[in-house]
């Protein structure tokens, strides 16, 4: 796994100084694909070991009291030497969104992309929603809709505030056909250091 370097589903942690960080990447494995993360060992890899029973400890607070819902995880040790890694498992929730407590008190949801963890939009918030529920979603094209499609066809991509200007549409309608249209799979999510896109998801009928 360590050779592997950190992705989607692995995270290397040197040491465990704040369950609030902690939490955040329970938080985003739970929201995203499921993940391990590594205790003891540095970002290039290599190992340092975990210093006391005491991070074990900080991961039970990181789970139970700065994550809502509760996460379950599963832990075990792995001697390396003389030295110890703690590999912490999360699998894909069920209850999402998951939301990790910050410094100032705010409850966040956070999601796994490559190897960061990110704060989730709206619009994911209600596609993780929409899919805990398990109900099924009406989707009827309309002007908005018609009008996201052909900007879509010709420019290739959109963030909510263009939507909802091109559109003129107020937010909350914007990020529910962008959600509805990413349950589908007619759309997919794009994230950059600029933020938020949306695109053409590339088996999607550009025709709808």
């Amino acid at each position: 796994m360590i050779s592997n370097g950190e992705g989607q589903t692995l995270d290397f942690k040197y040491c465990v100084s704040d369950s609030r960080k902690i939490a955040r990447t329970l938080a985003a494995f739970s929201n995203s694909d499921g993940g391990r993360l590594l205790i003891g060992v540095r970002d290039n890899g290599s190992i340092a070991g975990i210093r006391s029973e005491e991070e074990i400890y900080m991961i039970d607070t990181a789970a139970h009291l700065f994550c809502r819902p509760e996460i379950t995880y599963t832990i075990k040790q792995h001697p390396a030497g003389d030295k110890n890694i703690l590999e912490v498992e999360v699998a894909k929730g069920t209850k999402r969104p998951y939301q990790a407590k910050d410094e100032s008190g705010r409850w966040l949801a956070y999601f796994r992309h490559g190897d960061q963890n990110i704060v989730a939009n709206r619009v994911l918030r209600q596609v993780w929603k929409k899919e805990e529920k398990g109900k099924g979603v009406m989707v009827r094209f309309g002007k908005a809709e018609n009008t996201l499609m052909k900007h879509l066809n010709e420019n290739g991509s959109i963030t909510v505030s263009k939507f909802r200007k091109i559109a003129g549409i107020q937010a909350d309608r914007a990020e529910a056909i962008l959600a509805n249209l990413l349950l589908f799979k007619v759309l997919k999510m794009n994230v950059s250091e600029k933020g938020f896109s949306f695109e053409l998801a590339q088996d999607s009928n550009p025709g709808l």
